[in-house]
């Protein structure tokens, strides 16, 4: 078999689209070509990637080459009385959910697209709508096939190598190639779900409600307005969910995409269409008060029925702006992000505020700890937004805080290093030939 080639590309951009470099690729379609393509990035450095849905530059690798692993999607192995899966790291969740559904099984945790690779959710160690109670990815992870960059191939589990194990889970790529991985799938009882909607009209009704529903709601999660000030100021729409048991297991249908074909207008989303936005959701939220039978796909994964929606940012793309504040000191500094945030008027449409449960996630750089989340996405505006983010991270830092890498375009290694204070002990495990535009900016 002929070896794979790199190919230089420079269409291979991450979720966010802000960074824009040439980037060396490899398509490979067999693990048996993983070492040659190693081996032949030797001289730079090397990172595998998969669908690239992290904001930042955490999947890019401009300095060197990129193995993407998409071709690598077979699932190799299932179990159906006990839910053990294992697949090829290139498979997407996607495909995993339209297999497992049906044979009445779902992924223990998922992020909020499902066109996520199993090698990606394992690296960014990603989290759900359930970390309260069922914590990150990486806590069902049994066990996974490591390629280092010596020639040396590792079946890896939490027992046999504890250390390499937890600096791969949430280490972003930078321990090795994951060929495979086997995941504990969670057994369901239909497709479907209750879903409740409530609406908010501040900050303390979003405590109560959240504190509420942790023992009594698998799934909860919030959408907020980010952009209002005065007396709509933190107001918003909580989500929360239990699977029903009717034996209904209805997959979802990757086919009914509606694609955003070409970039936005940079001037479509200012302060004023955004409010009006906001406003506008709401309303039309708050009119579906209630409980509600709702499939499991636009539960989870709104944003995947929209190809391509990345591009309503226009052409200079977005930052993802996602922090955990521990639980002490998250009603004051939630409250200062919010105002800081409605005051620039850079928000945008999409914002999240969650609850972290306590359940520890097993890698050193895992971002999920105990605490309570915010995500926001801002149209990049250069330097305005720069500026906006850095004040941001000095709310968080005082708070005791932490930003997620996978979401990252722009920390400093200050920022970075008291996120993770594990950092160094990481570096022990760092494959020598691993390296992404993101680590090079805060560790190097």
């Amino acid at each position: 078999m002929s070896p794979t080639p790199f190919i230089s590309r420079n269409d291979v951009l991450s979720w966010g689209r802000v960074h824009r470099q040439l980037q060396e690729v490899a398509a490979p379609r067999f693990c048996d070509e993983l070492p040659a393509l190693l081996d032949g990035s030797a001289s730079t450095s090397c990172l595998a990637i998969g669908l690239r849905r992290s904001y930042g530059d955490s999947c890019l690798n401009s300095g060197g080459a990129v193995i993407n692993m998409g071709g690598l999607d077979r699932l190799i192995a299932f179990d159906e009385t006990t839910g053990m899966l294992r697949a090829e790291s290139g498979a997407s969740l996607s495909q995993i959910l339209a297999f497992a559904v049906p044979r009445g099984w779902f992924l223990p945790t998922t992020p909020g697209s499902r066109f996520v690779t199993l090698g990606g959710a394992i690296a960014n160690d990603v989290h759900g709508k359930n970390h309260h109670q069922a914590g990150s990815f990486g806590c069902h992870v049994s066990c996974f096939g490591l390629l280092r960059s010596d020639g040396s191939s590792h079946v890896v589990t939490k027992d046999n190598q504890p250390r390499l194990f937890a600096a791969t889970i949430g280490g972003i790529g930078l321990t090795g190639v994951i060929e495979w991985a086997e995941i504990q799938l969670q057994r369901i009882g239909s497709a479907y779900l209750d879903v409740e909607i409530i609406p908010y009209v501040g900050l303390d009704e979003f405590w109560t409600i959240a504190e509420e529903s942790v023992g009594k709601f698998e799934h909860t999660v919030s959408w907020i307005d980010c952009s209002s000030r005065g007396a709509n100021f933190g107001r918003g729409i909580f989500s929360r969910a239990n699977w029903r048991e009717d034996e209904v297991f209805t997959p979802h249908d990757d086919q009914a995409w509606k694609n955003v074909p070409f970039d936005a207008p940079a001037f479509l989303l200012n302060r004023f269409s955004v409010a009006a936005f906001n406003e506008l959701y709401f309303r039309a939220s708050k009119a579906k008060t209630g409980i509600a039978r709702q499939h499991y796909a636009p539960f989870f994964y709104p944003l995947d029925a929209f190809l391509n929606w990345n591009r309503l940012y226009g052409r200079r793309g977005m930052f993802q702006y996602q922090c955990v504040i521990p639980a002490d000191e998250a009603r004051v500094a939630i409250t200062s992000l919010l105002d800081g945030i409605a005051r620039s008027g850079q928000a945008s449409f999409l914002s999240v505020l969650k609850t972290f449960g306590e359940r520890a996630s097993p890698g050193l750089l895992s971002f999920p700890r105990p605490g309570v989340t915010l995500a926001i996405d801002f149209p990049n505006r250069g330097v305005d937004t720069l500026n906006l983010l850095s004040r941001l991270d000095v709310i968080v830092s005082e708070a005791g805080g932490a930003l997620y890498p996978a979401k990252d375009g722009r920390l400093s290694p200050e920022m970075f290093r008291r996120s993770f204070p594990r950092w160094r002990e990481f570096l022990e495990h760092k494959d020598p030939i691993m390296n992404s535009d993101f680590w090079r900016r805060v560790a190097e």
